[in-house]
């Protein structure tokens, strides 16, 4: 598949905006983040702009972006639908929350704490209706099995929690249960990923050439000449190559940038607590959390293949 920048940057940054928010509101709603004014301001306008951001830059890729909200009129069958409604739904408990914290600088209200326990849910499910976005998809082996549902919860809770501890140690209102979040999240995203890419690796999707034209009482059925002389949308769209080689070597450095650097962070901080863990190592296991997601995210769309293709010369998809 063609791993388009818009969709990319949408899936990075609205999962680590939701994985903020959803995070930030059960620390303080368990105690372990004191409802600062300032605190709360950060995280929310840091979680509201990566979600708003992400789901803006999810609309360049469709031909007329004006007409997206039309979209969300097929909730009861598609996916893409009810991760839009949903995610406008989720605007509104955790904005809510988001006001106690900042201007009451308190949550312990019954009703605020509704209000903070419904903007998780809605946090939550968004991600995962994101998710099925491309794991409902049978055209496409890579994304229809359950790793991709849980490869994408616990990214945006580990690229989450990477940005709550950065911005609560920034305020000197970091908490080391935070930090064993992010790092169990970190932990837990790696073991996903290397399942994950076992699994696209060593299976294949039962649809074939024979299959797929119908053709296969006849025996093996190869393409003699293309339907066209030059490439269509299909082609471009559904039919992204990239090197085994290539594949290989982004697949390190995603492991490495977006996981493995950002747990020894974290460790690290936990040996060596104190000022140089608050102004260094927090933003950094951030910073590489994201840009790790980033190559992850783009090797996720750039490995995939479509059935469709089966059809162009393809031998499997």
């Amino acid at each position: 598949m063609h791993p388009a920048k818009s969709v990319i940057l949408f899936t990075t940054a609205s999962g680590a905006g939701y994985g903020l928010m959803a995070l930030a509101i059960l620390f303080a709603l368990l105690g372990n983040l004191p409802a600062e004014p300032v605190l709360g301001l950060a995280i929310f306008i840091t979680g509201f702009g990566l979600v708003t951001g992400g789901l803006l830059s999810s609309t360049f890729h469709l031909g007329h972006p004006e007409r997206a909200w039309r979209a969300m009129s097929q909730w009861r069958t598609s996916w893409l639908s009810r991760e839009g409604v949903i995610s406008l739904v989720s605007y509104l408990p955790a904005g809510l929350f988001a006001l106690a914290w900042v201007f009451l600088g308190d949550v312990s209200n019954p009703l605020v704490q509704a209000l903070g326990w419904a903007g998780i849910a809605c946090c939550v499910l968004t991600i995962f209706t994101t998710s099925m976005i491309y794991a409902s998809l049978k055209t496409i082996h890579a994304w229809c099995n359950f790793y991709v549902p849980l490869g994408y919860l616990a990214l945006g809770g580990a690229t989450g929690a990477a940005l709550l501890s950065a911005i609560a140690h920034f305020y000197e209102l970091g908490d080391a249960s935070i930090d064993a979040v992010a790092l169990l999240f970190l932990i837990v995203g790696l073991g996903l990923k290397l399942i994950y890419w076992r699994h696209i690796d060593t299976t294949k999707s039962k649809s074939s050439a024979e299959s797929a034209t119908g053709l296969g009482s006849m025996g093996k059925v190869r393409l003699l000449e293309a339907p066209h002389s030059q490439a269509n949308y299909l082609m471009q769209e559904m039919g992204f190559r990239i090197a085994r080689k290539h594949a290989d070597k982004l697949r390190q450095i995603a492991l490495l940038i977006g996981f493995v650097l950002p747990a020894l962070a974290f460790v690290l901080g936990v040996i060596f607590p104190g000022g140089f863990f608050l102004i260094w190592l927090a933003p950094l296991a951030a910073i590489l959390a994201l840009v790790g997601a980033m190559v992850e995210r783009w090797l996720f769309f750039a490995e995939a293949k479509h059935t469709v293709m089966l059809y162009y010369g393809a031998t499997a998809a």
